[in-house]
């Protein structure tokens, strides 16, 4: 059986950007197996050299032909990773010279734009909704959820803290998450401390076995993760989110990045930062 076909995510930055990018392309291609490394802050002709020994040292090893994906943008350094022994992608390469074009400007071809701190203002706004987030998860604190610009309401284990996380790192959103708990989803009402705030509130659902078999993770053989329980909650929480007219989303086989874009939508919120 032929091994996984490498896969290198290469950046002068963190790599964020050129993973994101290089996995979207990824996805587009069903049944085959690939081995994905980042190799970050390739920034020098040094680094860049010693990334392309490494790289044919793996395709070599492997017998795989590697895919490289790159965001560097320093041309010496884009050069040398372009000898690679490999398919080699720049995907600043791609977009930025059409732009120039178009836009009838030089760019800068500055390192680590994507996820720097070119402006302090906005990374500071953005943390400041990271810190409500982790303040408020799973219904920690009432202070201030006048404040929120979104409330995920849902059974424990659906998906709710990571997904309050992302939007506030990404999009700079006040966004926090309640459980429902039995005494809620028994009498169909939201937490008392959501009383007047149902408009900005979403909530989240999920299938009975993948939510019985997350659960089983943490407490195994507990009534908590019986498939029972776990199907009347699920079940519960449907009949409130239809009761109280809160739009929801059965978050079982959606990823994060897919969830906090529906509750984007369905609630018209848009980037703060």
């Amino acid at each position: 059986m032929p091994s996984a076909r490498p896969v290198f995510f290469v950046s002068d930055g963190t790599g964020i950007t050129a993973e994101t990018l290089g996995n979207t392309l990824l996805t587009q291609f069903d049944g085959l197996d690939f081995d994905k490394t980042i190799l970050p802050f390739v920034n020098t002709a040094e680094r860049a050299k010693s990334t392309v020994d490494y790289i044919n040292f793996v395709g070599d090893q492997t017998g795989q032909r590697p895919l490289v994906f790159s965001t560097t943008v320093n041309d010496e350094v884009r050069a040398i990773l372009r000898t690679v022994k490999g398919l080699f992608m720049d995907l600043f390469d791609l977009f930025v010279a059409e732009m120039e074009k178009e836009l009838h400007v030089g760019s800068t071809h500055a390192q680590g734009r994507a996820h720097g701190l070119a402006d302090r203002r906005k990374y500071h706004e953005r943390m400041e909704a990271v810190n409500y987030a982790m303040e408020h998860d799973d219904g920690a604190s009432t202070r201030d959820l006048s404040k929120a610009d979104l409330i995920l309401v849902a059974p424990s284990r659906c998906g709710k803290t990571p997904t309050t996380m992302y939007l506030a790192l990404q999009y700079g959103l006040y966004a926090t998450n309640f459980p429902l708990t039995e005494d809620d989803l028994e009498s169909l009402r939201l937490p008392t401390a959501l009383k007047g705030l149902e408009r900005r509130c979403f909530g989240l659902t999920s299938d009975p076995e993948r939510l019985s078999q997350i659960r089983t993770e943490r407490r195994p053989g507990s009534r908590y993760a019986s498939l029972a329980q776990c199907a009347y909650e699920l079940r519960q929480a449907e009949q409130l989110y239809r009761r109280i007219g809160i739009p929801y989303v059965n978050s079982a086989n959606m990823s994060i990045e897919e969830i906090a874009a529906v509750a984007m939508q369905e609630k018209q919120l848009r980037k703060r930062t």
